[in-house]
């Protein structure tokens, strides 16, 4: 890994008996804290971390907050909202290192947001020149065409969509997702090898959908592990994740915006 890269999709979880998880949610995982995130990607050779807000956390974001804090710099926050957060709050978030808001669509974890809260949360993070990271089965790329063509602001697609690799590149949500890399707004994460891979571990049924996802538009993709890895089908392997990255990015121009360069600019790195 080179200098500064950075793991664009990682959570936290708990601890439990600091940050309890909310009642409604629909897993509950072991507490995987911000020490065993810093262990992983000492191993890794990874010197930078987005952490995403996971559902079984909601919009209590203070476990995200409390490792930003502790990183000193280095990690940046994407945050749950509900849409009715002060403006201290939302600054505060800001100060502590937090980017952008993510909106789930996912049937498994409570299906699409109320829309018009979901406008309500885009505008807010308008205001604090944030993005907005979405959440996708395959179907909702098509599904809910207009509504992200609709987006003003810079947009992350998470996981390549969760397009299933065993349908191949031809299927009809993949290049929904090519088509909106056209949109000079669209950003995607590379992460979630191992959710699209048929095969498993070392994921390379996932490599092709990376790399049309990297060709279509290099400055504007991201990579990332997703560590912990929550509800995931078969057995992780974080280094098979890393190990995957050239074949994905084989010029070392293109690698090294992927890792650097464009999660630098994306997520405010200095």
């Amino acid at each position: 890994m080179p200098k500064d890269a950075c793991d664009a999709h990682v959570h936290v979880f708990g601890p439990s008996d600091r940050f309890p998880y909310v009642e409604d949610r629909r897993y509950s995982p072991k507490d995987v804290t911000k020490q065993d995130l810093a262990a992983l990607h000492r191993i890794l050779g990874i010197d930078r971390s987005v952490l995403v807000q996971p559902t079984c956390h909601g919009t209590d974001n203070r476990a995200m907050l409390d490792a930003l804090a502790w990183a000193q710099g280095r990690y940046r926050g994407v945050a749950l909202l509900t849409g009715g957060e002060s403006d201290g709050e939302l600054d505060g978030m800001a100060r502590a290192g937090v980017r952008g808001v993510r909106l789930n669509f996912l049937r498994h974890l409570g299906g699409a947001p109320d829309l018009t809260t979901a406008r309500r949360v885009i505008d807010r993070a308008a205001e604090l020149g944030w993005h907005v990271q979405l959440h996708f089965d395959a179907s909702g790329l098509i599904e809910f065409d207009d509504f992200i063509r609709a987006i003003e602001i810079p947009f992350v697609i998470d996981h390549m969509g969760r397009i299933p690799a065993a349908d191949g590149v031809n299927q009809p949500p993949f290049l929904a997702l090519l088509r909106l890399q056209e949109l000079p707004n669209c950003w995607v994460k590379v992460s979630g090898a191992d959710r699209i891979s048929a095969q498993g571990s070392p994921y390379h049924d996932a490599a092709p959908f990376a790399r049309a996802v990297l060709e279509r538009a290099p400055d504007r993709v991201v990579w990332g592990t997703d560590f912990p890895h929550p509800m995931l089908r078969l057995p992780p392997d974080n280094p098979a994740l890393v190990d995957l990255v050239p074949s994905i990015a084989e010029d070392a121009v293109v690698r090294h915006k992927l890792l650097v360069e464009n999660p630098a600019r994306l997520y405010g790195f200095d």
